[in-house]
C-alpha cells in the first residue's frame, strides 16, 4: 500500500512498433486504473536486450514509448512512469532472486522455449533468466496487482512462487501479487491469423495494425482481414476472424460484442471491415496527434523522466534494502 492505495505494476518492452492490440489490451486499460491504484508503469528496456538491439534505435524507441504512455492519458505527475534501466534495484533484486529460483522452474517456462526457437543463434542466459527479472520488477514495489493477459499467467505464477519461497525463509518480506484481468480488448488477434495474438514482431505486414499507421493503411489492413465463407456476422469461436473484428470494433467504440452483432445484422463482411477501420482510426488519430505534440515538448518529458526515476528509486530501495538485510548483506553506513 502507498498513500492508502494498492500498488499496480506493469510495463511494455521498448522494441518494435506497438500494435493496436498493445493499446486496446493494455495501455488503454491502464489509464482507467490510475484513480484506484498507485501505478508504476515501466518502459522495459532491460528485458529488451535479450535480443540484440541497435543502441540508437533502442534509445529512440524507449523515448517514443515513454511519450506514448503520456499521450495515451497516463499522467506522469500522478503515476510513476520510468525507464527500467534508470532504477538499479531491478537488476540488483533479480540477482538475489536468481539464487532463490530453481533451474527446473526456468526450464518449464514456455516463453524461453518459444524465443529460443526464434533466436537460435543467441540463446543467452538473460533470455533464460528473463522471468526472474520480471519477478524482480513486480516484487520491488510490493505490488498488489499486475494486469496480465492469459499468455502471461505463467510469469506471474513463478513470481508468486519465488516470493512465497523467500517469505517462508525470511518472514513477511514480499507482497504476493495477484493478477488483474482486463475486460474487452484483453486479447486482440492477428488480422491474418486470428488464432494467434496480434504481434509487433509479426513478419506479415497486414497482420497487425500499428499505432503509427496512417488512416489509409488501417483501412487497407482491415479490408484484407481474414474472415470465412459462412457469410454471417456472429460472435462465435467457430468464426475466429469475424469474432476478432467484433472484438476490435467493441474495444474501439465501447459497445459490447453482442451490441455490435445486432448493429451489423443483415450486413456483409465488407460493411463490418469498413466500420472496424473507421472505428480504429477514430481511436488512433487523436493518439497520434497528442504523440506528435508531446514529442516537441522535450523539456517537459525530460523533467518527468528525471522526477519519476527518482520516485521509483525511492520506493524500490525500501524493498531492496530490506531484502539485502534479510539475506545477510552488510548494512550501509549512513
Amino acid at each position: 500500500m502507498i498513500d492508502g492505495k494498492k500498488v499496480l505494476f506493469s510495463g511494455m518492452q521498448a522494441t518494435g512498433n506497438l500494435t493496436l492490440g498493445n493499446y486496446l489490451g493494455a495501455l488503454k486499460n491502464w489509464v482507467e486504473l490510475s484513480d484506484e491504484y498507485m501505478c508504476f508503469y515501466c518502459v522495459v528496456d532491460e528485458h529488451s536486450i535479450t535480443v540484440r538491439q541497435d543502441p540508437a534505435t533502442l534509445r529512440k524507441r524507449a523515448r517514443a514509448l515513454y511519450t506514448l504512455y503520456v499521450a495515451a492519458g497516463l499522467n506522469p505527475e500522478k503515476n510513476c512512469i520510468y525507464y527500467q534501466s534508470h532504477v538499479s534495484g531491478h537488476a540488483e533484486l533479480a540477482w538475489i532472486l536468481n539464487c532463490f529460483t530453481y533451474m527446473g522452474e526456468m526450464n518449464r517456462m514456455t516463453q524461453f522455449k518459444d524465443k529460443s526457437a526464434k533466436h537460435a543463434d543467441n540463446i543467452n542466459v538473460g533470455l533464460f533468466a528473463y522471468p526472474v527479472l520480471m519477478a524482480a520488477d513486480i516484487l520491488l514495489y510490493q505490488t498488489d496487482v499486475v494486469p496480465v493477459g492469459v499468455d502471461q499467467k505463467q510469469h506471474l505464477e513463478i513470481t508468486r512462487d519465488i516470493a512465497e519461497r523467500f517469505n517462508n525463509i525470511y518472514g513477511d518480506v514480499f507482497t504476493i501479487p495477484d493478477a488483474y484481468y482486463g475486460q474487452v480488448g484483453a486479447k486482440i488477434m492477428s488480422l491474418q491469423d486470428p488464432l494467434h495474438k496480434m504481434s509487433k514482431s509479426d513478419e506479415n505486414p497486414n497482420a497487425s495494425i500499428y499505432l503509427t499507421d496512417s488512416p489509409d493503411d488501417v483501412m487497407r489492413k482491415c479490408k484484407k482481414a481474414v474472415t470465412d465463407s459462412l457469410g454471417q456476422i456472429a460472435y462465435s469461436e467457430d468464426q475466429p476472424g469475424v469474432r476478432n473484428l467484433l472484438d476490435i470494433y467493441s474495444a474501439c467504440t465501447g459497445k459490447t460484442p453482442q451490441e455490435a452483432v445486432k448493429e451489423f445484422d443483415g450486413q456483409g463482411y465488407g460493411q463490418l471491415k469498413m466500420a472496424v477501420g473507421e472505428a480504429v482510426n477514430a481511436v488512433l488519430l487523436p493518439l497520434q496527434s497528442e504523440m506528435a505534440r508531446l514529442t516537441k515538448e522535450k523539456d517537459y518529458i525530460d523533467q518527468m523522466i528525471k522526477e519519476n526515476a527518482e520516485k521509483a528509486t525511492y520506493y524500490s530501495l525500501k524493498t531492496l534494502r530490506k531484502v539485502q538485510h534479510k539475506i545477510g548483506f552488510p548494512d550501509r553506513i549512513r
